[in-house]
């Protein structure tokens, strides 16, 4: 080796060398949790991969690492919970630093520009083909949740002026909702079943009417715990935000998508027609001299 490596270049091999053996360990125990064989195969081939890198940079450091146990923890769990492919990619978003120091290094020692290259064609092309069920049904659930948001939002707020009872108001929302919820399912079903097998369908259909019971409940739970109708409507509101920012991270993290454009425009849509909702309770109570 004739390029000579620097005191602060060798404390971030030494920090990338601890990452590739945490990843390994990451890799190898979710590869005997999943029982998909063909995704069990894809993460134990990652696994080899990062314990490779981790004996290259060894080499350089002259140190052994021990592994992040709480790290491990943290993204098998968030795997286990929220899908594989949203865990690795939550995961490899925050190894950008080593990615651009294996890019530095890489100019100078082939070794580095290896490992760099099998980062970006092997292991995120490996992730990229992994098969998962939930991400093939995504625009199921933003189908019911979308709607949900749209539909119960401005029905809520609509209510919240014309009935000024949080009870009533609970009520004719969770009627509304649950409703709406088997009625999207229905659909869902009847229109993905013209073009796939029907157990596809099915589950297309409790996708979507998951996604919509979910958001039902949480925009309504608000009118249950709050006996001020008014206050009901702001945590229903804050609710129907902190949704939209979970799932479309969600979404931005595991398919790769803008997360700032469509969040934006989904909390703009369902708002919207919250507050013109809002507005017309507000003119119909007006007009037909409703009074509870």
């Amino acid at each position: 080796m004739n390029y000579r490596i620097s005191a602060d270049t060798m404390k971030s091999l030494q920090k990338a060398q601890k990452n590739e053996i945490t990843e390994y360990h990451i890799y190898s125990r979710l590869s005997s949790y999943i029982k998909n064989e063909y995704n069990s195969n894809i993460l134990k081939q990652i696994a080899m991969d990062e314990h490779h890198h981790y004996n290259v940079l060894k080499t350089f450091t002259g140190t052994d690492k021990k592994p992040n146990s709480l790290k491990i923890l943290f993204y098998t769990l968030i795997s286990l919970i929220f899908g594989i492919t949203f865990g690795i990619k939550l995961m490899e978003r925050g190894e950008k630093s080593s990615e651009n120091l294996y890019r530095e290094l890489g100019e100078n020692i082939d070794e580095f520009k290896r490992i760099a290259d099998e980062e970006d064609k092997h292991e995120k092309g490996l992730v990229e083909i992994i098969e998962e069920e939930r991400l093939k049904f995504v625009s199921s659930m933003v189908l019911g949740l979308n709607d949900a948001l749209v539909e119960l939002t401005g029905t809520l707020a609509g209510l919240t002026f014309a009935l000024k009872n949080t009870r009533l108001i609970a009520l004719a929302g969770l009627i509304t909702g649950i409703s709406a919820s088997l009625s999207m399912a229905t659909s869902e079903y009847l229109s993905t079943r013209t073009e796939e097998d029907n157990a596809r369908a099915f589950k297309s259909a409790l996708y979507t009417g998951g996604a919509y019971v979910f958001t039902v409940v949480c925009l309504v739970l608000p009118y249950l715990i709050f006996s001020n109708y008014v206050v009901s409507l702001v945590f229903t509101i804050i609710a129907a935000i902190l949704i939209i920012l979970v799932f479309n991270f969600y979404i931005s993290v595991a398919k790769g998508l803008s997360f700032k454009e469509r969040f934006f425009e989904m909390a703009g849509i369902s708002l919207g027609v919250a507050v013109i909702s809002f507005i017309i309770g507000y003119f119909i109570r007006l007009f037909l001299g409703v009074d509870i």
